[in-house]
């Protein structure tokens, strides 16, 4: 089991992710929280279970003055 981040980030009310997957609840959290910081379009974000194997084991923070090319 693993931990995948999700979010809406549109009109649609479409839940939304990628392809990393966390091996705790707090590490997906703290990858959410990182994004929904930085981009700009997140209107909801949530954890959910996944059944994925775990592929990322710390999230990746990107920080102050981090750049997103939309």
């Amino acid at each position: 089991m693993s931990f995948k981040v999700e979010v809406i980030a549109d009109s649609s009310g479409q839940w939304a992710g990628n392809g990393m997957r966390y091996s705790t609840r707090e590490n997906a959290e703290q990858s959410a929280k990182d994004l929904a910081s930085r981009w700009m379009l997140v209107r909801e974000w949530r954890v959910v279970e996944s059944e994925d194997p775990v592929n990322a084991e710390e999230p990746t923070i990107k920080g102050a003055g981090h750049r997103v090319q939309l």
